[in-house]
């Protein structure tokens, strides 16, 4: 919440918001002798209280005293009317309109600003009248953006800009460049922002050091870190903090110092993020930048548990809390602190503070919050009050509380805090064993998420940082929920369908999460069926595992292995380690075998008697790092008896067959380079495939990603075979694969995926990544190698999950390149009988030779 704090100031700044100030003081958006000619006009000097009710609501406003500059601006409006100076009326109309949407009065927000613009069109003697449109039409794009219209927002915008370009206030075009970068992320557009950012600051670049130059960097910093790219956003935000440093702007250096924290926080690198934040507080003159700042400091020093460190600071924060004027933020800052006296308590078991103590700091706030008609603030208040009587079992009045903060999200449309009553409204019903209507609400909590998809990012700054704790458990628990038999009857058909899509949208979730965008928006789609696969959706609870499968016709399967997670996870680790080491067949073979029993035997009779050749998984957590294929039922390995894929969801592929006359790109490196090992036998492996298929090759020096790029882009290739080393991760910035001297990370791919949407529409039929593995230690390391199919346009993608410097690599893939030009086979079947012609192979028995292959998303 602390950077939702800073960024709103932010957008306060560049949004027009003290337009008084401005015009009255000469200020930065209009010309000083607009503000002399007002000076010298009469009406002014026979409006005193006017002038003095319009000056106190900009203070007011000014310390986010939302109701009362709300009043004042209504008392000068009142007193401006019927006096001729329709200028200020239409000014304090905007700012009027500010506060509302501060207070979440939406209606009387656009009220305000259409009378606003209304007065401004049919007013004919206003001496700026277009500066002045621009700028209520800035407030009027941020009351949009403010109501989850972004694209409106959007083209609000766009049309102010065109004034401001027209009337050459160069200034006004690079706040309004950076109003619409705002727009662009809430889109979930965070390229386009970063390109709108970076074109702006390159502006600004030439121009001596300004708050302007300042503000656009430190967005610029803000808008890299949610992308993912850390260490460029560290890097951005250093910029802005040395010119910030040379102008006389404390606050805008401790904003930025804040900034610099959360990103190290996301880094998890929590000494530096410790020490950023105690720069701020030392060099805040704004009380509430310094509290966000020791706020986050707390929740670090919880998470690494520094406990006295975190007693001294929240008696710190305690004291200093009396001492702030009411306003959002301080609101904000207690609900932050409270919670986080939440956690020290459920963390330690501790007994102080007292519960009481947390429920008195939160019905402050709540009070606060209502006095100052910040509906918003009001209803997160009154929902963690919530969560405290949960903690104390006190289901009713928790229920209660939870219902008050879940019906105020709804009636000002805040879905990034309604989804959190909804899942705590569900937590509490199932508390009450009223699992139908725990269901019910978990469900409304999931759609709340979905709704939220394009700006998940934007509406909570922190959501890679907590999304294990506040997205992911959300999806989990109905699934959970869901599978649940009632009594001696069997989970129902619907409930199946609906768990399995909760599954697919979990794992839609957690790849754009990878991404920091919402980059699948465009792929999602109706999944088409193929009556010759099986999809197998296995998932991990902490009691059990739990396995649902769809065959053709709709036919459902659903069994229950009781393992703990635990237990489980400790399987599949070992698994993972041996798969890929010499001499450990007997250990891998009695480890593929337990797995089996659990995951795919209680289903072996029914798939048996479907005649099925194709199972396609949908693997959950842990399950993602091992190959399926190396499942052993005592006699036989998966794929000797089936062809296996895998896929995050039906909803992101298109099942079709390879229709397109094969020709391949290949790269590889055969030579050491950029730190990693020679692999010998790539050049085998690279005159293999060009044996089979016509191939253009990039070996070694001649493989960097310009030229990668420029051969994609020069003829339609559906195959692109990358032999080269390369690593899996959960992280996106620990993700990549290696050219010639350089790390291609999976985010650089989406300048292939531009370039290819801009000069050839069809994807990559197929994407091949060899020689590459997953991360060590990441449990979730796969996730990875979806994200570089899916970022890189793949309609197919095959991957290794280990590295094998070995020439059975060349030999699989001559395999499979000589049979891909099989019109009656699938790829999947392709892949298994190049699996089984090293698995048959004495030489290459062992699961370690074939077993890493992987096929990810359309299997025809």
């Amino acid at each position: 919440m602390a950077r939702k704090k800073s960024r709103l100031r932010k957008i306060k700044r560049f949004l027009s918001v003290l337009l008084l100030l401005a015009i009255f003081l000469g200020a930065l958006l209009l010309p000083p002798t607009f503000a002399h000619i007002i000076a010298e006009n009469s009406v002014v000097k026979r409006l005193p209280d006017a002038q003095n009710l319009l000056e106190q609501g900009s203070k007011f406003y000014e310390t986010e005293r939302f109701a009362e500059a709300a009043t004042s601006w209504q008392q000068a409006i009142s007193a401006l009317q019927g006096n001729g100076d329709e200028q200020r009326q239409a000014i304090a109309l905007g700012n009027l309109s500010l506060a509302y949407q501060q207070l979440g009065q939406w209606s009387k927000a656009e009220s305000a600003i259409a009378q606003s613009l209304n007065l401004l069109q049919t007013t004919q003697n206003i001496d700026t009248k277009e500066q002045i449109i621009a700028q209520v039409l800035d407030i009027k794009g941020r009351l949009q953006l403010a109501q989850s219209k972004a694209e409106d927002a959007l083209n609000t915008w766009r049309v102010s800009l065109d004034i401001y370009a027209k009337i050459g206030d160069k200034r006004a075009v690079i706040q309004n460049r950076i109003n619409q970068a705002q727009a662009l992320q809430a889109l979930g557009f965070y390229r386009q922002a970063e390109k709108t950012l970076r074109e702006s600051t390159e502006i600004l670049q030439s121009q001596p050091n300004s708050p302007v130059k300042v503000a656009a960097l430190h967005s610029l910093g803000n808008v890299v870190q949610v992308t993912g790219d850390l260490e460029t956003s560290r890097q951005i935000l250093q910029q802005s903090l040395e010119i910030a440093s040379s102008l006389p702007d404390k606050e805008a250096i401790a904003d930025i110092l804040l900034s610099l924290g959360n990103t190290a926080r996301v880094q998890q690198d929590v000494q530096t993020a410790i020490k950023y934040y105690q720069q701020t507080i030392k060099t805040a003159t704004s009380p509430t930048t310094r509290i966000q700042a020791q706020a986050n400091q707390l929740r670090l020093l919880l998470r690494t548990e520094q406990l006295a460190a975190f007693q001294t600071l929240s008696s710190q924060i305690k004291t200093q809390l009396n001492d702030l004027p009411i306003s959002r933020t301080a609101i904000s800052a207690r609900i932050n602190f409270a919670q986080s006296l939440m956690q020290f308590r459920k963390q330690t078991a501790a007994d102080t503070p007292s519960w009481l103590d947390i429920a008195q700091l939160l019905a402050t706030a709540i009070e606060q919050a209502k006095n100052l008609q910040d509906r918003r603030t009001e209803s997160y208040a009154i929902g963690v009050l919530g969560q405290v009587y949960e903690q104390t079992q006190q289901w009713s009045d928790a229920q209660n509380l939870t219902q008050q903060a879940l019906l105020i999200a709804q009636d000002i449309d805040a879905k990034d805090i309604g989804y959190q009553w909804q899942w705590q409204l569900g937590r509490l019903l199932k508390a009450k064993r009223d699992i139908k209507g725990a269901v019910a609400a978990y469900t409304e909590a999931v759609n709340d998420l979905q709704a939220l998809r394009s700006d998940l990012v934007a509406v909570n700054s922190a959501v890679k940082f907590s999304f294990r704790e506040e997205v992911e458990p959300v999806y989990r628990e109905l699934v959970d929920l869901l599978l649940q038999s009632q009594g001696n009857s069997q989970v129902s058909s619907e409930n199946l369908a609906k768990a399995s899509n909760t599954i697919e949208l979990l794992q839609i979730a957690e790849l754009e999460n990878f991404f920091r965008n919402n980059c699948l928006n465009a792929q999602i789609r109706n999944p088409k069926k193929d009556p010759t696969a099986a999809i197998i959706y296995p998932f991990i609870l902490p009691d059990r595992l739990e396995v649902i499968i769809k065959l053709p016709q709709q036919r459902w399967l659903h069994y229950t292995t009781p393992v703990v997670e635990q237990e489980l996870e400790t399987t599949l680790r070992q698994l993972q380690e041996n798969l890929p080491k010499p001499h450990t067949r007997l250990q891998v073979q009695s480890l593929s075998q337990k797995v089996y029993k659990w995951l795919i035997q209680p289903a072996e009779a029914a798939l048996a008697e479907s005649k099925i050749p194709t199972l396609v998984f949908v693997l959950d957590g842990w399950l993602r790092n091992i190959p399926m294929a190396a499942l052993y039922d005592g006699k036989q390995y998966l794929v000797e008896k089936y062809n296996i894929a895998l896929t995050p969801s039906l909803q992101l592929i298109e099942p079709k067959p390879l229709e397109k006359k094969l020709k391949a790109i290949v790269a590889g490196l055969s030579e050491a380079s950029s730190g990693f090992s020679a692999l010998p036998n790539v050049k085998l492996e690279l005159e293999e495939i060009r044996s089979q298929v016509p191939s253009s090759i990039l070996l070694n020096q001649e493989f960097t990603s310009k030229t990668l790029q420029n051969r994609i882009n020069s003829l339609p290739f559906p195959i692109v075979h990358l032999a080269t080393h390369g690593q899996f991760s959960s992280k996106a910035e620990e993700t990549f694969i290696v050219a010639w001297n350089e790390r291609i990370y999976v985010k650089k791919l989406s300048e292939l995926v531009r370039t290819l949407e801009q000069n050839r529409p069809e994807a990559i039929e197929l994407l091949i990544l060899s020689a590459c593995q997953t991360a060590a230690g990441d449990e979730e390391a796969a996730l990875g190698i979806a994200g570089v199919a899916f970022q890189a346009g793949a309609r197919s993608t095959i991957a290794s999950l280990w590295n094998l410097d070995d020439e059975s690599t060349a030999v699989l893939m001559g395999q499979f390149y000589q049979d891909l030009g099989n019109k009656n086979l699938t790829k999947a079947e392709v892949l298994r009988r190049a699996q089984l012609a090293l698995l048959q192979n004495p030489k290459y028995k062992r699961p370690r030779f074939w077993a890493p292959y992987v096929l990810l998303g359309n299997w025809l």
